[in-house]
């Protein structure tokens, strides 16, 4: 794909991250990235000026890297999203129209059906979560919450593709749905952050691992 614009390069580098392409700690060189883009150097100089600004991308001398999480910032950004998230499903049960509602509903029944493949489930709960911070009805909230999903694009790998969580992610998000559904506000809020924490549980796990 190729583009000239510097916002389109951000995005494509953005989404290169997000889709482990480019992994965190990868060096990032201009000519490399302009040749896979099929742009000049420029608009991919400005988009690493940005993704650096972001936090995205850090300085290493002369270098440019895929910036890493380390066990103290994974903590500091779960704590933060649980809060946040917490918040966003407290205000969609405040807030969400009605279609907005059936939309989640529908999501969670079908996030059932597709939850044998990862990466599949991984992409709709960024979805899921997307439609979740729009029923908010508050555009501060949202921009908060797509800052801190820049962040979220460092880490290396979904949790959903661990054993049995595929179907406790699904089964946590039925309980936020239902809560909104319900327009219970705190059980809501309790819900959402109840599945960061876990989230966040197996997050923990995961990195053990490796």
């Amino acid at each position: 794909m190729s583009t000239n614009e510097p916002g389109d390069a951000y995005s494509l580098i953005l989404a290169a991250v997000d889709q482990g392409t480019l992994a965190p700690g990868a060096r990032l060189v201009e000519t490399e990235l302009a040749d896979r883009l099929g742009v000049s150097r420029t608009p991919v100089r400005e988009a690493l000026q940005r993704l650096e600004a972001h936090g995205i991308v850090k300085r290493e001398g002369r270098s440019l890297r895929v910036a890493t999480l380390d066990h103290n910032q994974l903590g500091e950004l779960y704590e933060v999203r649980s809060h946040v998230e917490g918040l966003a499903a407290k205000l969609a049960a405040r807030h969400a129209a009605p279609e907005e509602i059936s939309l989640l509903r529908q999501m969670v029944q079908a996030d059932r059906a597709r939850v044998a493949d990862a990466d599949a489930l991984s992409r709709s709960n960024r979805q899921f979560h997307a439609l979740l911070h729009r029923a908010t009805h508050n555009r501060y909230l949202t921009q908060m919450l797509e800052s801190m999903n820049r962040s979220l694009v460092l880490l290396a790998s979904s949790t959903l593709a661990r054993p049995g969580r595929g179907e406790s992610s699904i089964d946590e998000h039925d309980r936020i749905v239902a809560a909104i559904e319900q327009r219970d506000e705190r059980a809501a809020q309790q819900a959402a952050e109840t599945h960061i924490s876990n989230a966040y549980r197996m997050r923990l796990v995961l990195d053990s691992e490796g």
